[in-house]
Order: C-alpha cells, then structure tokens, then sequence
C-alpha cells in the first residue's frame, strides 16, 4: 500500500462524494464519520474550531477505508491493517499535517500509533478505551423513577450550556464545540431529552444524533453528581432508545468508556450489545 493512495482535501462535497456509498455501507462502524459529516454538511465546516477539518480517502481504485480530522480532535480512521496505517502515517507526515492522536477501532490505534512513533519518534499514549454498543431489544428498566421525559426546548438553554460543561469535565472531553453553541444546535435539532421529577426538576439528559444512513449515536448521557445512583440516566436513555426506534432508526448505537463498569453495565441491562473495542491515543504528550 502506497502513501501516495491517501487521497485528503478540505472540500466536504468531494469526500463525500468519493466515500459516501463505502460509509454508508457499514453504518454501526462508520457512525462517527456520519454523523459528524452531516453536522458539518448541515452547520457548517467550523463548528469544532476556526481550523478546517480535513478528509481522506484510501482508494486504491476500490476505497477501502476513510480518515476524519476534526481540530482540536484526534483523527479519526476507519478499521486499517498495519501496512495501510504506515501509509498512512507516511502520508501525512510528507504533508506536514498535525497528529495530535487518533481514535478509531483498537487494532487500527494501534497500529497507526506504532507507525507514528517508528517514524516520528513522537511519545504516544492510550488516553481512553472504549466500546461501541449498539441495541438488541430494548428492555425499560424497572421500576422506573417517578417523573417523565420530554424534548429540551429553548427554556433549557442555560441549563444545557452548564451541563454540557460539566460534561466535558467529568469526562476528559475538554475541547470541542461551545457548550453554548452545541446547546443551541441540539435545541434545534430536537436532540436532547430531559428526565424531570413530577415537579418538572430535571436531572438527567440524553442526547441523540440525527438520523443517518439508518442510524443513530446516544451522547452524551449525563446526570449532575449528586443526582446519580437514581435511576434517572437509564430511564432518559431507555426513552431516547425508544423514540429512535419507533422513528424507524435501523441502528441505534452508543459509545462507552471501558473504565466505567457503572455506564457499561446500565447499558447492557437496557438491551445494548457489543460491536467493537475503539481506543483513543494521543501523541507528544
């Protein structure tokens, strides 16, 4: 496999063009690069950062696998064997491009993150492992916490903007999208849901990607700490779930961060199953 074979541009239309019909034809394993280029296609090229994302394509006359990079945020790359991730390291290191890590399944982190070493002697470290879930039959927790779920309005805004910050904070994801600007943007998608008591408090939220190709992504999923242990998170989650299988969504996926036994043992029990093992590595730290 030649460098040369990666094809990368910032023109969303040509990438899209060239691999839609390759990402469209796994949709569980290729989520992520759908739903974030249709955000992008929807909102814009520069809602994570001023910098334009970048694409590519490995097409050696059949495409046979895809890379997204989104500053500040690690490339992220389809399943690759340890020649084609060389290939890829080699190519980006003639274009200069910066590699601030890589997300992607675990084999192909790897594999790409020894080939950035080898060639560039740069310090790589795994900062999360993770596990893509996706749901079999949906099983409603029981008993349900007292109260209901309903679609966060523009009410929520500052609500939304603040939990989405501690969000961020729990979880290591300090860098991306505005917390205000992503409010803004899944208010008007229709894309969170609130679990509120009967006093219409809320205490938890679950997020939904918008439908493509037949699928969907749960994110975030978040209770404020003091509020946890309640039961809340499962029933939003259970909702969303729900919702997106009554709109007809094939595929209803979610990502889990291993080192948390309580969020991979609470999504089992609503009825999701594995996919895949992703890790997430970063460089020069």
């Amino acid at each position: 496999m030649r460098p040369e074979n990666w094809h990368l541009t910032e023109d969303l239309d040509e990438f899209l063009s060239r691999a839609g019909e390759f990402l469209r034809s796994r949709p569980a394993l290729h989520t992520v690069p759908l739903s974030v280029t249709d955000a992008l296609r929807r909102r814009g090229l520069r809602i994570f950062s001023a910098e334009a994302p970048v694409f590519g394509v490995l097409d050696d006359g059949t495409v046979r696998a895809t890379l997204l990079h989104t500053p500040p945020f690690p490339l992220h790359v389809t399943p690759l064997g340890p020649r084609e991730a060389d290939a890829l390291a080699a190519r980006l290191m003639d274009l200069d491009h910066p590699v601030p890590g890589i997300s992607a399944r675990r084999e192909t982190a790897e594999a790409f993150a020894a080939a950035w070493q080898r060639r560039t002697g740069t310090a790589a470290t795994v900062r999360q492992h993770q596990r893509l879930y996706r749901l079999g039959e949906l099983a409603v927790p029981e008993p349900s916490p007292q109260g209901r779920a309903r679609i966060a309005g523009s009410e929520d805004r500052e609500l939304l903007i603040r939990w989405k910050a501690a969000f961020d904070a729990d979880t290591g994801h300090g860098v991306g999208m505005d917390p205000a600007a992503w409010a803004d943007a899944r208010i008007a998608d229709r894309g969170i849901t609130l679990w509120e008591t009967p006093d219409g408090t809320p205490v938890s939220c679950a997020g939904v990607t918008p439908p493509t190709a037949g699928q969907v992504r749960i994110a975030p999923v978040y209770t404020p700490a003091e509020l946890r242990g309640r039961g809340y998170a499962g029933a939003a989650t259970a909702e969303v779930s729900r919702a997106a299988r009554a709109a007809g969504v094939t595929e209803v996926l979610l990502f889990t961060d291993l080192a948390n036994p309580t969020s991979n043992g609470l999504y089992q029990r609503l009825g999701y199953r594995p996919v895949a093992d992703f890790a997430v590595w970063g460089f020069g730290d």
